[in-house]
């Protein structure tokens, strides 16, 4: 028993002095890939920001009591749809009234034009003066213009009981709510916020020096890549004025009808003109570790040793994936993650 244990002890010896003593160049035995940069030629990527073309901070013409709020954040309204209503019933009174007002003032001119055609006729028998004609027909015009008045105060009061009942103008999305029911509102303060998903667009800073070289290539395609998704924009224009701080200039990209984003989102562009074109990084995806939030990747060292690394990427391209920053070119990468793991 006591030979067998010495045997085997000193074959587990045995192994370990061999695998500490084996050749430095075992080490190349992992499959490995070399980092390098490629141009894109004659473009270069920014960062931007997706917004839409019609965004509208809707709030009250006139002051009242948020009595009711049928709308929430992330709905779909229609245009002409009920978004807010306050409290008219003060205002629905005053129309009332003026209504009101329109039939005394109607009556009274019904009684001044039958006055003016008695002593119309009355002046042509020659019973009445040149001056007491003169008189009925100014009558007749005043109750004509005051009845004229009134029936114009009367719109005005029936279109301002209007303005309690706010409406969408066009079909949206609502993002934003600024006020719940008993909310006061008031002329000028915010209701709610909606936009057009069907108009969206990309905003772009670029420095002020590339904006003529933008400017003359204004017919060409641009890439524009939102959550992974690339699409292809023909229609994009350079703002004429320039930010005095950052000395830079917005571009504007239309986003093709059907774009489906959300007003803020980031978005990577290509844009072109690019000086030399800009350099970027592809790995093999397979290089790619992914646990939870963290990307990483092994760097194999001159010793041979496999070092996790932290990574951030951009979008996949076939089997190839970007490299925004983390490894740098000329670095050597495990392309299987497992076998890198297991090696000293």
């Amino acid at each position: 028993m006591s030979r067998s244990f010495n045997a085997l002890a000193a074959a587990t010896f045995a192994l370990a002095t061999a695998l500490a003593t084996a050749p430095a160049h075992a080490a190349d035995t992992l499959a490995t890939w070399t980092v390098a940069s490629s141009n894109l030629q004659g473009q270069s990527s920014h960062d931007g920001t997706v917004e839409a073309v019609r965004q509208t901070v809707v709030a009250a013409q006139v002051a009242g009591a948020v009595v009711a709020l049928p709308v929430k954040a992330g709905d779909r309204v229609k245009a002409g749809q009920l978004l807010a209503r306050l409290d008219a019933r003060a205002a629905e009174q005053q129309a009332g009234a003026a209504t009101a007002q329109v039939e005394v003032a109607r009556a009274a001119q019904q009684v001044a034009t039958l006055e003016v055609q008695r002593q119309r006729q009355l002046f042509a028998s020659r019973f009445i003066s040149q001056a007491a004609l003169d008189q009925a027909e100014a009558q007749f015009k005043t109750a004509t213009a005051q009845a004229n008045a009134q029936l114009a105060a009367a719109q005005a009061a029936r279109t301002e009981s209007g303005y309690f009942a706010v409406k969408a103008p066009y079909d949206g999305i609502v993002t934003e709510l600024n006020v719940m029911p008993g909310d006061m509102a008031m002329p000028g303060r915010p209701l709610l916020t909606l936009f057009d998903p069907a108009s969206l667009r990309v905003a772009v800073a670029v420095p002020e020096s590339s904006a003529t070289q933008l400017r003359n290539r204004l017919t060409t395609p641009v890439t524009v890549e939102i959550a992974g998704q690339r699409i292809t924009a023909t229609r994009w224009e350079v703002l004429p004025a320039a930010d005095t701080v950052t000395h830079t200039v917005i571009v504007r990209i239309d986003l093709p009808a059907g774009t489906v984003a959300t007003p803020g989102s980031f978005a990577r562009t290509w844009l072109p003109g690019g000086a030399g074109g800009d350099s970027r990084t592809f790995i093999p995806s397979r290089a790619l570790v992914q646990r939870a939030e963290l990307k990483a990747v092994y760097v194999v060292g001159a010793d041979g040793r496999a070092l996790l690394r932290q990574v951030r990427v951009g979008p996949a391209s076939g089997d190839q994936v970007e490299v925004l920053s983390g490894i740098k070119p000329g670095e050597r990468i495990a392309l299987d993650p497992q076998a890198a793991s297991r090696r000293p």
